[in-house]
């Protein structure tokens, strides 16, 4: 994102959030870094870097002010995050956002001392990136997007809403831990389900087509979308194909059900960039991100939409519409 495009972005937000006047003065102009790992012309991360702005706008830090900031867009799926890292922090930035377990990956590869604030990650213990999730030490802590144990759930919600499922595959990139993590997460609970899984992997137009279109060539079959940046950047793609096909389908998040996906369960993850602003904020004022404990999501919400149902065939049990957050109609 270009200075000039940050700028209209902070005003936008300027328009509906009153500036706080209390940010800082004596640090003079701080530098912030954002990689994100996704499309620049995506809505979703659109919103989810307005969110983080905004976040920093309440905190009283505004753009030619006393900050600037410098974002860079790897475009998601097939990028080299690594170079973009590089620039961020040839740049001297006192802080950088890193969203999604790649870009943290990369950036780490370029610092260990320039502090890293992370959303977007599922298990950052796991990965090596923090030592723990309360004492994180080194360089770099955040917010986690989801434990893997969500997978069970995912099936636990799907069965639920479509009873008949006796195979459910899953859409994985087995090439990142969070594929793997999630896939022996919904693995280990399956035969409680009664159910056969089926990988299929999402890091191709074509493996996705071809993966999907052979699974649902036998019947009572559904599908399983957990959260990664290949299933977000061929969401609409995923979505098409599960209609087509006539699949029952879970997602991790809300917006691929108002895009028409059948229901989700998960966190949110525009709320997850506001907080990270937050952390940002309080490094800023000198905090070291080694004492900031690393937070999970506080809230998962549960997404249907009667439009698809119908579609498909299927009643939504009372027990569902009971405690959905959200019912699209």
């Amino acid at each position: 994102m270009r200075r000039r495009e940050f700028i209209t972005l902070l005003g936008g937000a300027a328009a509906t959030l009153p500036l706080v006047a209390r940010a800082q003065q004596a640090g003079g102009m701080r530098r912030i870094g954002v990689l994100l790992n996704r499309a620049a012309d995506d809505p979703e991360a659109q919103a989810r870097l307005k969110a983080f702005v905004q976040g920093l706008q309440q905190l009283g830090w505004a753009e030619g002010r006393n900050a600037r900031m410098d974002v860079r867009w790897t475009g998601g799926v097939g990028a080299n995050p690594h170079r973009y890292a590089a620039e961020l922090v040839a740049l001297m930035p006192d802080v950088i956002l890193a969203d999604g377990a790649v870009s943290v990956s990369a950036l780490q590869g370029a610092t260990r001392t320039v502090p890293i604030v992370f959303v977007a990650v599922p298990d950052p213990v796991g990965a090596g990136f923090v030592k723990s999730m309360a004492r994180p030490g080194g360089n770099t802590t955040g917010f986690t997007v989801f434990e893997y144990s969500i997978g069970g759930k995912l099936l636990e919600v799907l069965k639920e809403i479509a009873p008949r499922l006796s195979r459910v595959a899953v859409l994985r990139d087995p090439a990142i831990a969070s594929g793997i993590g999630m896939w022996g997460a919904i693995q280990s609970v399956a035969p409680s389900f009664g159910v056969e899984l089926s990988p299929v992997d999402v890091r191709a137009t074509g493996e996705i087509e071809s993966g999907v279109g052979a699974f649902a060539r036998e019947p009572d079959g559904g599908l399983i979308v957990p959260g990664s940046a290949p299933a977000i950047f061929h969401r609409d793609r995923i979505i098409a194909l599960a209609a087509r096909h006539r699949l029952p389908a879970v997602y991790p998040y809300r917006f691929f059900v108002a895009a028409g996906g059948l229901i989700s369960y998960g966190p949110n993850p525009v709320d997850e960039y506001r907080r990270a602003a937050g952390y940002v904020d309080r490094i800023l004022k000198g905090e070291k991100p080694a004492a900031l404990p690393v937070q999970a999501p506080t809230k998962y919400e549960l997404v249907v939409n009667l439009k698809t149902a119908k579609a498909l065939g299927l009643t939504v049990p009372d027990t569902v519409l009971a405690r959905a957050d959200e019912v699209i109609e």
